[in-house]
């Protein structure tokens, strides 16, 4: 009988192999190996984007409630909580660019899928079947298949939350939203805020922030975040994120100009059209 996972996985998949194994059995088997762990951890990350989803819901509950009269004064008032929405914001983006210079995640989810199928017919145990069942699987699958997954979890979230809550006026969130986003860009354009910066990973943080806020906005905002009525000073962020070193941040110039819903609208201004151009 054989004596490891893959080969127990060879032995049932491919009657051959019991006989006289190839190399390309011996291939396939530590293929399978390889790709459970990595499929663990996808699987980690998706129901983390799950608890993501919940986690916004609460935290947009409490910066967007009446309980203060401006956006200023919750986020002032709630500074706590403003910290915890930055830095899921800050994860979301720095997730997705990592995500989209991986493009082998889904190659390597379609082969389990594909192996997982065979193994079933052929009625092999699999490591991970009782954790990722077919239904699962297919979750996670639609889930990776989007180029920027947790930021497009953060937006859906954002848009359920002001459709669920149509007693609060959406410019609750919008308004919130968009002081988040002046703050940012304030504290990275101006020289004596910049300067209290300990180290340059704070710049990166605000940077991500700033971009997550307004792709948010720029969802639930009835004409988005590039119209003239906007309370988002586009032109002034675009132009901090294009100050910046080229390299570090044409991932975020890619989110604006990719997962935004309203930049190619008639109503944007071209000249915001060409600066991310």
């Amino acid at each position: 009988p054989p004596s490891s996972p893959w080969r127990t996985v060879l032995f049932h998949l491919f009657p051959f192999y019991r006989k006289q194994p190839t190399q390309a059995d011996a291939l396939q088997g530590l293929a399978w190996a390889a790709v459970v762990p990595l499929v663990w951890k996808l699987k980690k990350f998706y129901e983390f984007s799950q608890r993501l989803e919940a986690a916004l819901h609460s935290l947009l509950g409490a910066l967007t409630s009446e309980t203060y009269s401006d956006p200023t004064q919750h986020l002032e008032r709630e500074q706590a909580l403003a910290k915890q929405f930055a830095e899921i914001l800050d994860f979301t983006l720095r997730f997705d660019e990592l995500k989209m210079t991986n493009p082998a995640i889904q190659n390597d989810f379609s082969y389990y899928r594909r192996t997982l199928s065979r193994m079933r017919i052929n009625n092999v145990p699999a490591e991970l079947e009782n954790e990722v069942n077919n239904e699962l699987a297919n979750r996670i699958s639609l889930f990776y298949a989007d180029a920027t997954p947790m930021l497009k979890t953060l937006s859906d979230a954002t848009t359920k939350f002001v459709s669920e809550n149509k007693n609060l006026p959406i410019e609750n969130t919008t308004d919130c939203l968009s002081t988040m986003a002046s703050v940012c860009k304030v504290m990275l354009e101006t020289p004596e805020y910049r300067g209290r910066f300990i180290n340059e990973s704070t710049v990166s943080f605000c940077l991500r922030v700033m971009v997550g806020v307004i792709i948010l906005y720029d969802y639930v905002h009835p004409v988005g975040a590039f119209a003239k009525s906007s309370k988002i000073d586009m032109k002034g962020c675009i132009k901090v994120l294009k100050d910046q070193p080229p390299n570090s941040v044409e991932g975020l110039l890619n989110a604006l100009r990719y997962t935004t819903k309203h930049l190619n609208d008639e109503s944007t201004n071209k000249t915001i059209k060409s600066m991310l151009q």
